[in-house]
């Protein structure tokens, strides 16, 4: 039987860093859930703003959040309002986690830092929001698959497309498993640098899996 692993973790320390970057070992427990739950909801909040990535950088009685996006005038707003809005937001959640878990909340100062993703066709994150509003849009899942292996294919710095769906594709009676590809696609390879994402679309029929690797080429330094 194969063993599958996720892209990301597969090349953590070689291509890829820790997205929870801090260290704590009396209350590991309660910041692992903590950016784990305001993960899960800043990624539904900021469904429309195209978020490639959300970090956590944490040191004494500061938490920093760091959301990379290609529509931060989205997040911004007119002189930074939205920054602002967003931030309170983050404080009521961060309370409602802890009231929910019934442990103590610390007073801590957040942070948010909103950086632009340059060339969002070429991260998967951005790639697979795309195709999941197109799904739940109702376009045919074929052209929706083709549309975005046109999108990440244009940039000369991708290498390798994959796209992959699963579900029951265009209502139909029983799901199924549909992938397209274009270029080469290491996996195996720890060099290689591969960008993966994996969504979720919401039809009125069912969910529908959508899965996005990226190839950009191998790293050798």
């Amino acid at each position: 039987m194969t063993h599958r692993v996720h892209p990301y973790i597969f090349r953590i320390g070689q291509l890829t860093t820790w997205k929870s970057r801090w260290f704590q070992r009396k209350k590991y427990q309660e910041y692992l859930r903590e950016d784990t739950l305001l993960r899960q909801w800043l990624e539904k909040r900021l469904r429309a703003a195209y978020v490639e990535n959300i970090d956590f950088e944490r040191s004494h009685n500061r938490l920093n959040v760091i959301i990379r996006t290609s529509r931060p005038g989205v997040l911004i707003g007119r002189g930074g309002e939205g920054v602002e809005k967003l931030k309170t937001e983050i404080e009521r959640q961060v309370r409602r986690i802890y009231r929910q878990f019934r442990d103590p909340a610390e007073q801590r100062e957040i942070r948010l830092t909103v950086e632009e993703v340059r060339k969002p066709e070429t991260f998967a994150s951005i790639i697979a929001q795309m195709a999941v509003d197109d799904i739940e849009k109702r376009i045919p899942f074929r052209r929706v698959m083709r549309q975005s292996i046109t999108k990440a294919s244009a940039s000369s710095d991708v290498k390798g497309v994959k796209i992959a769906l699963k579900g029951r594709l265009d209502g139909a009676e029983m799901a199924r498993y549909e992938w397209m590809k274009h270029g080469r696609i290491p996996l195996q390879t720890i060099r290689a640098d591969i960008n993966y994402a994996a969504r979720t679309a919401f039809t009125t029929y069912g969910t529908v899996g959508v899965k996005v690797w990226i190839y950009k080429g191998d790293v050798f330094d």
